[in-house]
């Protein structure tokens, strides 16, 4: 039985890309916490946020984390802040392989800076807010993850071509 592939990183990594192309190349099913967050809720993230605040979404963050992460079978994309919470690192590190999307505060600039649809860089200087949350979150990846991917400046295929090598070899993962 494949095992689940949880990916996680800040917001831009490409968790959610290249989480779609890993899933096919695996024969596995994906979803993407904030996506089926939303679509459970019926509420965009900006309007959670909004409406509940941070914490409103990290409780909901939680529970849906608790909920995909016991399903089998599955890669899944993580919300950029989902290590945050001590429960849902748990949850990563006991369920399934944990994967780190990793890229420099530059590359996740590029390509967070035309998406409104990110509450946290809703600010006057989105570039020193993703540094202010990579110093924070950096060192919860880390913690959690069974192996950390560099994306930067790398096509998806090239990324998914790495990623599915190093389960083979590391970790003895078959696609079967």
């Amino acid at each position: 039985m494949s095992q689940n592939i949880f990916l996680v990183g800040p917001m831009g990594a490409g968790k959610s890309t290249i989480g779609r192309q890993l899933a096919g190349a695996l024969h596995l099913e994906f979803k993407d916490c904030d996506h089926e967050l939303v679509r459970h809720t019926g509420a965009s993230i900006p309007l959670i946020f909004e409406i509940e605040g941070e914490e409103g979404f990290r409780k909901r963050e939680s529970a849906m984390i608790d909920q995909l992460t016991s399903e089998k079978e599955l890669v899944m994309a993580t919300g950029g802040g989902a290590v945050l919470a001590e429960q849902n690192r748990q949850y990563l590190m006991s369920r399934g392989i944990v994967i780190y999307l990793y890229a420099s505060i530059e590359q996740l600039f590029q390509r967070t800076s035309k998406d409104k649809n990110r509450p946290l860089l809703q600010t006057e200087n989105p570039k020193a807010k993703l540094q202010e949350l990579m110093d924070e979150r950096d060192p919860l990846y880390r913690d959690v993850s069974d192996m950390i991917i560099h994306t930067e400046d790398r096509s998806v295929r090239s990324v998914v071509k790495e990623i599915v090598a190093r389960l083979r070899q590391e970790m003895n993962y078959s696609s079967e």
